[in-house]
Formats: structure tokens, C-alpha cells, sequence
């Protein structure tokens, strides 16, 4: 792993196999690489309909408005390219909370890889980069969720030194 000493706008680089991985803020434009990264599983698929925007637009609108939200993509770039094809994303959210004497946390979510692309160490860069994030704004702890289906979800999470804590609940509204 390298910093973006070269590129300013880089959160992070990576050689992996094909060429650079880079990590960036998302733009508007990348919506829709996000959204087929999102719906690019048997859950996602059923969840996510690209066919009306402006919900997608919406939402962008406000993490991106808000120092307290990150969505971030990763670019696959060709070596010379300056840009290239989005092949990752998760958001990163920064909370407050009264617990543990007043502890910031981070929430990780969405995190996606390309299914072309798992096993190189993409995955495990981006949890390491936002776990070094929420270190930085004075997170006490980052935690995610992920569906209990995802079993191969849960074993890259625990190699990467998270525990299954508590019992998440949802309500539908």
C-alpha cells in the first residue's frame, strides 16, 4: 500500500494485479457504477432499481453534503490512465453518541468489491483506510452490519479483526 503522495486527490493507491487501485471521494457521475457494484449480488440484486435515479441523486446529494458521511469509489487504473473503470465503494459515516463516556464511532457500509477483483486485497484496504479515518476524526470504535446470509462476508470481517458483538434489528418504515 502507498499514500497519494502523487495525486492529491488519492485517499489511497494500491498496485494490485492490472495495474493501480485507487481510492477517491465518489462523484455524482460515478452513481452508476456504485449502483451496479451494489446490486452486483443475489441481495442487491432485489434491493436496487437504477431505472429512476432521482432517489440515488437524492441521497448522493446528502452524504456529500455532510462532512459527517463518506462515500468513497475505487478506481482499476491502467498504467498511464489518469482515470479508470470504478471497481469498488463503501460509505463511511462519522457519529456521535453518549456511551462510552461520550465516543465517537464510525458505521461502515456498502462495502463492495468487483466480483473480478476479490482476493487481491482490495477489500481489506479500504477496511484498513476507513479504520485509520475513523481513527483520525477520534472514533472510539467503527462497527458495521452485514446480512446474516453473507457467511463469506462474515468470515473477511472477523480476518480482519472485527467481532459479531450484538444481535442486529430492523424496522421497515
Amino acid at each position: 500500500m502507498t499514500s497519494a503522495q502523487h495525486d492529491p486527490s488519492a485517499l489511497l493507491t494500491l498496485d494490485v494485479d492490472g495495474g493501480t487501485f485507487r481510492l477517491r471521494h465518489a462523484t455524482r457521475a460515478d452513481l452508476p457504477d456504485i449502483l451496479d457494484l451494489l446490486a452486483d449480488d443475489q441481495l442487491g440484486a432485489t434491493r436496487e432499481d437504477s431505472s429512476e435515479m432521482a432517489p440515488y441523486e437524492h441521497a448522493f446529494e446528502a452524504i456529500d453534503g455532510d462532512p459527517a458521511h463518506l462515500l468513497v469509489v475505487g478506481e482499476l487504473l491502467e498504467p498511464g490512465e489518469p482515470a479508470g473503470a470504478v471497481v469498488a465503494t463503501f460509505q463511511l459515516s462519522f457519529i456521535p453518541g453518549l456511551s462510552r463516556r461520550g465516543a465517537w464511532r464510525s458505521q461502515l457500509e456498502a462495502v463492495r468489491v468487483s466480483a473480478r477483483l476479490r482476493g487481491l486485497g482490495i477489500g481489506a484496504a479500504m477496511v484498513q483506510w476507513a479504520a485509520e479515518e475513523s481513527r483520525r476524526r477520534g472514533c472510539a470504535l467503527m462497527q458495521l452490519t452485514t446480512d446474516k446470509s453473507r457467511k463469506d462476508a462474515h468470515r473477511f470481517y472477523e480476518r480482519l479483526g472485527f467481532a459479531a458483538s450484538h444481535e442486529g434489528m430492523k424496522l421497515t418504515l
